[in-house]
């Protein structure tokens, strides 16, 4: 186990000099703390999109199509990835440009977003529209309260309900909470992806499948294996409760690569919070995450946990617990609590209680 001490992920500091570039795009944008989100749109724009052009350009001779899907596939999934997720997640919860110029705002949802296998407005759809009110419980599509989190097989279940009829069941969501709109933009941004990949495959197939299909395959595991992790313990006890069905996980280069993501219970707790002041308000709160039993992770993100727990090492798990309030005396202690938290809860007997409650 691992005792708090100081916070290493980023805050907001306030920079000392300006270009002129700067000064353009903070005029652009509604908070200047999201200025470096403008520069990850530019190196994203100028690195993928030629790439894409390259290989859909006709005559292209092998080596240079090759060397062109390597370099793709190494941008998009080890460069970009995490930070565009991320750079999406935070833009979808606070709008990213100001309103006279708020018909970019569609650029990183259409434009860049389908480079990453993320479908047009889906993703706000679900993400805002159904995770966040739901909050992991039975009617979130996304839920994990049903599965063993520490099961492998729990998780391919996961995955293939998600993939299989993840659109499906939140189409039929918002269609029950009569939020149209959402449903609208979730079904529009769906059938435009898959037309155009079926239309750009009679073009240049190979090109399409490197440009769009395989970066979409990826994102919807990735993703999943990142709400699994988020939400793998859980409190049978008190579901809903955010500081008991997710996790936090601090110092950790993650972190500062996507955003202080690692802050899960503070995003649900306050979901519009910028992510520059998640390391604050956590130690401002810290005695709630004390008196709820919070998890806290150090050193970790959510890829560890996932894989730890895919594998059972709680030891790896345990080590890498931060033990505030001083609540576990040893590693074991702490291995025995994470794995009731990770039981799967019959969800159906839980509503049940609920309601008769």
């Amino acid at each position: 186990m691992k005792q708090l001490t100081h916070l290493t992920d980023p805050v907001y500091v306030k920079p000392t000099r300006e270009t002129v570039f700067d000064r353009l795009f903070k005029s652009m944008i509604r908070d200047e703390r999201d200025l470096p989100f403008v520069y990850l749109t530019l190196k994203i724009t100028f690195t993928l999109w030629p790439l894409a052009i390259l290989m859909y350009w006709p005559g292209v001779n092998n080596w240079l199509w090759w060397t062109a899907a390597i370099a793709y596939q190494f941008f998009n999934n080890i460069t970009f990835k995490g930070p565009f997720g991320l750079m999406l997640h935070c833009t979808s919860h606070r709008a990213f440009f100001e309103k006279k110029y708020g018909f970019l705002n569609n650029y990183l949802p259409w434009v860049i977003g389908p480079l990453f296998g993320q479908t047009p407005e889906s993703y706000y759809s679900h993400h805002i529209g159904m995770h966040h009110p739901e909050n992991n419980m039975p009617d979130d599509d996304s839920c994990t309260m049903m599965y063993q989190r520490d099961s492998f097989r729990g998780f391919l279940h996961y995955l293939w309900s998600f993939v299989t009829f993840g659109v499906y069941d939140t189409a039929k969501y918002h269609i029950r909470k009569k939020r149209n709109k959402l449903m609208v933009k979730l079904v529009r941004g769906e059938l435009f992806f898959i037309g155009a990949c079926v239309g750009l495959s009679f073009i240049n197939f190979p090109a399409t499948f490197v440009v769009f299909i395989l970066p979409f395959v990826i994102s919807r595991i990735i993703m999943m294996v990142g709400n699994w992790a988020q939400h793998a313990f859980i409190d049978a006890e008190d579901p809903d409760n955010c500081y008991k069905n997710s996790i936090t996980c601090i110092n950790t280069k993650y972190n500062h690569k996507c955003w202080n993501d690692g802050y899960h219970i503070s995003h649900h707790i306050k979901p519009s919070m910028h992510w520059t002041e998640h390391p604050v308000y956590f130690r401002k709160t810290l005695d709630e995450y004390i008196s709820n039993d919070a998890i806290v992770f150090d050193g970790i993100h959510f890829l560890h946990v996932w894989l730890w727990l895919m594998t059972k090492r709680y030891d790896l798990l345990a080590k890498h617990f931060v033990n505030i309030g001083d609540r576990f005396q040893s590693d074991a202690e702490i291995i025995s609590f994470l794995k009731q938290r990770t039981l799967r809860i019959n969800t159906v007997q839980h509503a049940a209680a609920a309601a008769a409650a």
